[in-house]
């Protein structure tokens, strides 16, 4: 097992909030993404984690990011936000749209936020959670870079394309899944190619578009979609919903747009937020209950329920810290100065 250091939770905000702003990126730039961040090591999402700061400070470096855009959200229509990213990142996009896209849903019952020109780095579940903290019931998606070919295809076209969702529940976490539309996360694979591990069967194909357990050739070829034409079908669906519908790039073109510096992806995002109250008035706890008792049906028998396990892991960080490859913080501390 390679060589690993403990950190406690304060420890991983301040490294990720210090490698951001040594990374070039404004004071709130950085406090939003490293809320982020923080979320995914705390919940033991490493793909997520701490391991997205190095793509970060890249990404930047490579003059591709605007480390200092200010977000500009737009009252669009009574239903619709519109948050013009700037080319920043997008965790201050979103979390500066947020307010407005939870004050439309709570009068209309139904909102939709559209982040354009933004560059996508993490998960979507921090998302989805954060509005269901308002009690409403959300839905995120977005592209990425082309590395994910069809079912039945072996060149890339659609992005890793997630797709998470997020119910309130009375006081306890709210019922979230986020999952990428091709087989495994990119970062999954690229976690295996830095501890030198094989990749299962099944994630990826060579560039000649034969199935490959190698990770570097699989980072040079193309990744599957989950499920075979179900994944692909889900995936080609996120591609129109985040792109065309609302007037940004589609995986392809953000891959092209990159022009080849490997920095983040840079494309839109689609959020929608649904209000149980107002879809339902009086009715809404009587319904609620109802969803309670099909998740009792599933954890009663012993299946888990999606976002369960990270439950558990939040709160064994919280007593014990996270854990953390040596190499890979030892590569964060190199991107700090000298103090």
């Amino acid at each position: 097992m390679s060589e690993e250091v403990t950190l406690p939770l304060d420890e991983v905000m301040r490294v990720s909030i210090d490698v951001l702003k040594a990374g070039g990126l404004s004071d709130d730039h950085a406090h939003a993404m490293a809320e982020v961040v923080y979320a995914g090591q705390r919940d033991e999402c490493h793909s997520h984690g701490m391991y997205r700061l190095l793509g970060c400070v890249r990404s930047v470096k490579e003059g591709k990011v605007n480390p200092n855009a200010v977000p500009d959200v737009v009252d669009h229509a009574p239903a619709v936000v519109r948050v013009d990213a700037h080319f920043g990142f997008s965790p201050l996009a979103f979390e500066r749209g947020k307010p407005l896209l939870v004050e439309k849903a709570r009068r209309t019952g139904l909102a939709a936020m559209a982040i354009n020109n933004c560059y996508h780095f993490s998960a979507l579940w921090p998302e989805v959670e954060a509005i269901s903290a308002d009690g409403l019931v959300a839905l995120a998606m977005t592209p990425s870079h082309s590395w994910v070919a069809p079912a039945g295809g072996t060149k890339p076209v659609f992005g890793t394309n997630p797709i998470a969702f997020a119910w309130p529940r009375p006081d306890r976490p709210p019922f979230v899944f986020d999952f990428a539309t091709s087989a495994i996360a990119r970062g999954e694979i690229e976690l295996h190619r830095r501890a030198g591990k094989p990749i299962p069967t099944g994630w990826a194909i060579d560039i000649e578009g034969d199935p490959t357990n190698d990770p570097t050739a699989a980072l040079t070829g193309a990744m599957l979609t989950f499920g075979g034409h179900k994944g692909s079908a889900l995936s080609a669906m996120i591609e129109l919903m985040a792109g065309p519908l609302i007037g940004d790039m589609m995986s392809a073109e953000s891959m092209a747009f990159d022009e080849g510096v490997g920095a983040a992806p840079c494309h839109g995002e689609l959020i929608l937020a649904f209000d149980p109250k107002v879809f339902l008035g009086v009715d809404a706890p009587q319904h609620a209950a109802r969803a309670e008792t099909m998740f009792d049906a599933i954890v009663g028998q012993g299946a888990r329920l999606p976002s369960q396990r990270r439950y558990e892991a939040r709160e064994r960080s919280k007593i014990n810290g996270v854990r953390v490859p040596k190499a890979l913080y030892d590569d964060l501390q190199a991107l700090l100065p000298c103090r």
